[in-house]
């Protein structure tokens, strides 16, 4: 049966690869629109987890993932062998950096070398990965034609860049999917499947389009959090309250959008995409500045904030070593339990070399490894901040009366203005 017609009657029969934080809500969206789908990841344990309904992505919940093993739409192996199988298979790995903020394609390379060894004809692939422009045609078609089928009349292979935000209420259908094929028939193949389940789908005329807009999407949020960042350290010094100066200059109606300071921009897309593009642009003799200076500033933020903790405890003749310091919040932001790239990962280690006595507290994060060290979340309870020398505000979790917060605590640094009234004289804010 040809491809089409298996997708347009929910026949065909998907993989996605990686059950991550891209590749699991992916799966639910499409097995209850009607697709058999199959989980890949080479983690037994997120295997295990997936096939007893056990759901470890916030964004979805155990009875959606147990309702599709139910109705027999879904099941999740630790092999790649079901490939041979599949019409459609998605590949939803991570792309990392490296110490060197070299990007780490390596996940993807991997994947495809699966797929290629299963490769067959009628079949459709779609990298969902974000990653550099040029690494569809770059990088997988060639590893793919290697079998000897051709692209665009054997196979099909395009670009659909995720947009999973997490913890953001949006429906995962209602947010577009951008499409980009090697040829015109894998564009309309995509476009064609992800328009069974998502509400508007995006051709484009090519993967490398796809590619570049995705990071596009990211760089922008990247550099104007830097800029505001930027901006924040200099109110500081010119003892400006940032916060009422964003506030002031939202009432414009046009050519304005807000954008917040942060202890350093978290997450795997903001702070790790954007250099996919400063790596590739080098291949042209050209140097991004704007993203690497972005870069710099979002780097020094974690040390900023120690800095500023350094300050506010002097300036109670006190100091970091010996000091009993809270850290209020360790995701990389708010009603999420997501610490990639956050900046108590950071924060931390800096503190605990300096001394301080460090616990931490956060109602999405139970445990927290800190190089070599374990740390646990404590319970809280309103009285316990007076134990505490110092509270570090890093993520401003939802839920919580910041007031009382500022009404226990000896001393606040507010990195997120959780604590929105002027009145506290203990509160400092970044």
């Amino acid at each position: 049966m040809r491809l089409e017609k298996l997708i347009k009657n929910k026949k065909a029969k998907i993989a996605i690869i990686g059950m991550g934080y891209v590749g699991v809500p992916h799966t639910v969206l499409i097995a209850k629109a009607g697709f058999s789908v199959s989980g890949i990841d080479i983690q037994k344990k997120r295997v295990d987890s997936l096939n007893r309904g056990k759901s470890y992505i916030g964004d979805v919940n155990n009875k959606d993932l147990k309702e599709i093993i139910k109705n027999k739409k879904f099941h999740a192996f630790n092999n790649f062998t079901i490939l041979k199988d599949a019409n459609i298979v998605l590949i939803c790995v991570p792309t990392p950096l490296d110490k060197n903020k070299i990007p780490d394609i390596s996940y993807i390379r991997n994947s495809v070398k699966e797929i290629q060894k299963r490769l067959h004809k009628n079949q459709l692939i779609i990298l969902e990965s974000t990653t550099y422009p040029g690494t569809t045609e770059e990088v997988i078609l060639p590893l793919l034609e290697r079998t000897g089928l051709k692209v665009g009349r054997d196979f099909y292979l395009a670009f659909a860049p995720e947009r999973i935000d997490p913890g953001n209420e949006m429906p995962l259908y209602e947010i577009p999917k951008v499409v980009g094929g090697i040829t015109k028939k894998c564009t309309n193949l995509t476009k064609l499947f992800y328009g069974q389940f998502l509400k508007n789908v995006y051709p484009v005329s090519s993967p490398k389009i796809a590619e570049m807009a995705k990071i596009l999407e990211n760089t922008f949020r990247l550099v104007n959090i830097s800029a505001i960042n930027e901006l924040a350290l200099l109110c500081g010094k010119m003892g400006i309250d940032i916060w009422e100066v964003i506030e002031t200059s939202k009432t414009k109606p046009y050519g304005f959008m807000p954008f917040y300071p942060s202890p350093k921009i978290g997450g795997h897309c903001i702070s790790v995409d954007p250099f996919y593009l400063s790596w590739k642009a080098k291949e042209y003799n050209f140097w991004p500045r704007f993203i690497e200076l972005a870069g710099e500033i979002n780097e020094q933020m974690p040390h900023y904030v120690v800095t500023m903790v350094n300050y506010v405890l002097n300036k109670s003749k006190k100091t970091i070593n010996g000091s009993r310091i809270l850290i209020w919040g360790v995701s990389y932001k708010k009603d999420i339990g997501d610490i990639r790239e956050s900046a108590a990962l950071e924060v931390i280690p800096d503190l605990l070399r300096k001394g301080a006595k460090i616990d931490y507290f956060d109602p999405y994060i139970e445990e927290l490894k800190v190089k070599n060290k374990i740390l646990r979340s404590i319970r809280y309870f309103p009285a316990a901040l007076k134990n505490y020398d110092l509270v570090l505000i890093l993520t401003d979790h939802s839920g919580f009366d910041y007031d009382e917060v500022a009404n226990k605590s000896k001393l606040i640094v507010d990195t997120r203005n959780a604590i929105k009234s002027r009145k506290y004289k203990n509160v400092s804010w970044l």
